[in-house]
Formats: structure tokens, C-alpha cells, sequence
């Protein structure tokens, strides 16, 4: 494996572990509204994601970085394509970041449901315009020979795009809910418990709608067949496999398979897209791939270098934040 390919391999990974932490704070803010009741219930609600949603979001930080260094045309390209649906994005998340710190500062109602509505507004933006930009790079965009987007924000929506757009705020949605019954106790884990047994059915249509307009508008039958491969096809097997988890008490089985779903999804899509990072709808020979889109050998080497001594040691913090905080949140104490 060479530098190129190892950088998008991490990039994908970098991904999939945003979505797979940052997912479930987008569904437990999406839910915010529709489980929590009374205001100790919310202010549960936003306890139980309180300690580790910034740190979620670094991973797409990481993210983007990694791609502006290792592979900077894929970045230029990308990033000035979806200039207006990415604005929108951080208008909503810094609109949701803000609200977490500041609902709590005034302890009057309106105060309180005014952030609560920021809350709920800045989770589903962005997982709606992640969904539309993931179905983007599958489906591919307008990118002539000099590698420059030639389209409009309109053209980045379409009806295959767009249901790529809800299938992603229904499966985080259901990925939210799911880890709230793992993160809550009582009558606010009962509610969580029937909202994930809801949500199953909607996300699996959309998923075998999405699906099949997948292979009916992108390349994915002519590159991996009728079998997308073991970890697409497991992946959608846990999918299947989370209702019946949920209602027979298996939370923490279910919150792993949403979230090998998640992970399954992502690595079938940078697994469809290799060894390209954007496919050109113009010309197939205009699309940027891990050595058009690259930084030099040296880049990618010192890049190499820094991450394997610095990864480890964010990794571990993480996880250390995830155990001190393992507790489940009562309504009753918050």
C-alpha cells in the first residue's frame, strides 16, 4: 500500500468514526423535542450527549484537515462545490454549539426552549447535507479537465440526492435513539426504546429505495456487482437486526450494529469511489484520484510520521472521556 492510498483509507476512517460518534449526537438532538416532555427530561436529554459532542466534531475537523493536506485538489474542488451547502452547515452546527452552552445560563423557560429549538434545527441541517454530499460523490458532479466544479448549488440536488439526505437523518436518528437507551434510565429509556422501534422500519425503506437508485444512476453494479462485498452486506444485515435487538432488551448490541452500519456504508463508499476521491459527470477522465488530487511524497510522509505518534494519544483521551462518563442520566436528577 502506498502513502496515497493509505491517506484515503484514514480519511474514510476519520469519516466513519464521525459519523459513527457525531451521528448519535445529530439523533439525540433531533429526538430532543419528541422525548423530552418537561424540562428535566430535556435537560437529560442534552446531558446524556453534554460530554462528548465537541469531541465528536473534531473528527470531522480531522477530517477535513487531513484531506486539505494530503490530497489538496480533491479539497479545493470539493469544498468550493459545495461552498453554500457547507456554509449552511456551519451556520447550523455553530447554532447547535452555542446552544449547548447557553441554555443552561438563564433559568427561564423561554430562554430554555428558545436553545432547545437551536438544538433541534442544527442536528438534522447537517445530517441532511451530509447525506446529499455522500450521494453527491457517488452519483458524481459536473468537474471539467482543469478540476473546477462547474455547477450551482442547484445542481447538488436532485431526487437521488436528496434521498440519500433523509436516508442519513433517518439512520442517525435511529442511531441517536438507539444510544439513548443505553445513556438514559427509565420512562426516558422506555420512550427511546419505542422511538428506535419506530424508526426501523422507515430507515430500512428508505435504505432498499436508496439502494436500488444506486445502482440504477451510479457506476457501483459495473465496479462491485450484484454483491457490494461482506461489509456492505453485513452491514445492512445488522440494519436488519436492530428492531429485534431493541425490543428484546439487547441496547448495547443494537447501538453496535447501527453503528456498523454506519461504518459499513461509509467504507463501501470510499471502497465504490477508489481509486478516484471525485468522479467527473462530464467525463469520466476528468474525475481526481488519489495521485491527480495528491500532495508530494514528502507531504504525505511527514504526514504519515506525525500521525502515527499523535492519533494514539487523541484515541485514548477519547475513550477515557467516554468511560469516566459512562453513567446513565435520570430526568429525576437533572
Amino acid at each position: 500500500m502506498d502513502l496515497n492510498t493509505l491517506w484515503f483509507v484514514l480519511i474514510g476512517v476519520l469519516f466513519a468514526g464521525f459519523f459513527f460518534l457525531e451521528g448519535f449526537d445529530y439523533g439525540v438532538g433531533i429526538l430532543l423535542p419528541f422525548l423530552g416532555k418537561e424540562e428535566p427530561e430535556r435537560r437529560a436529554l442534552v446531558r446524556s450527549i453534554g460530554p462528548f459532542w465537541d469531541g465528536n466534531e473534531v473528527w470531522m475537523l480531522t477530517a477535513g484537515g487531513a484531506m486539505f493536506a494530503a490530497f489538496p485538489h480533491w479539497y479545493a474542488t470539493m469544498f468550493s462545490g459545495f461552498y453554500l451547502a457547507l456554509v449552511v452547515m456551519l451556520l447550523a452546527l455553530i447554532a447547535r454549539g452555542v446552544a449547548f452552552e447557553f441554555r443552561n445560563k438563564d433559568e427561564r423557560p423561554q430562554w430554555r426552549r428558545w436553545w432547545d429549538r437551536m438544538i433541534f434545527l442544527g442536528s438534522p441541517v447537517p445530517a441532511l447535507l451530509w447525506g446529499v454530499a455522500l450521494a453527491n460523490l457517488i452519483r458524481g458532479l459536473p468537474i471539467d479537465a482543469r478540476m473546477n466544479y462547474t455547477g450551482t448549488f442547484f445542481t447538488l440536488l436532485s431526487p437521488y440526492t436528496l434521498l440519500g439526505g433523509l436516508f442519513m437523518v433517518s439512520l442517525l436518528t435511529l442511531h441517536g435513539a438507539v444510544f439513548l437507551t443505553l445513556r438514559t434510565e427509565d420512562e426516558l429509556r422506555e420512550r427511546a426504546r419505542a422511538a428506535a422501534s419506530r424508526l426501523w422500519l422507515p430507515t430500512i425503506l428508505l435504505f432498499g429505495a436508496l439502494l436500488t437508485y444506486t445502482y440504477l444512476t451510479t457506476d457501483l453494479l459495473d465496479r462491485l456487482g450484484v454483491n457490494p462485498g461482506l461489509v456492505a452486506v453485513t452491514g445492512a444485515s445488522a440494519l436488519l437486526a436492530t428492531a429485534w435487538l431493541v425490543r428484546h432488551g439487547q441496547e448495547a448490541w443494537a447501538f453496535f450494529m447501527t453503528g456498523f452500519t454506519i461504518v459499513a456504508m461509509v467504507a463501501t463508499i470510499f471502497r465504490t469511489l477508489f481509486p478516484r476521491v471525485m468522479i467527473s459527470s462530464l467525463n469520466p477522465d476528468w474525475s481526481l484520484t488519489i495521485y491527480t488530487a495528491s500532495s508530494s511524497p514528502y507531504t504525505l510522509t511527514i504526514m504519515s510520521i506525525v500521525a502515527l505518534l499523535f492519533v494514539p494519544v487523541v484515541l485514548a483521551y477519547q475513550g477515557w472521556t467516554y468511560w469516566v462518563f459512562r453513567q446513565r442520566v435520570s430526568s429525576k436528577a437533572a
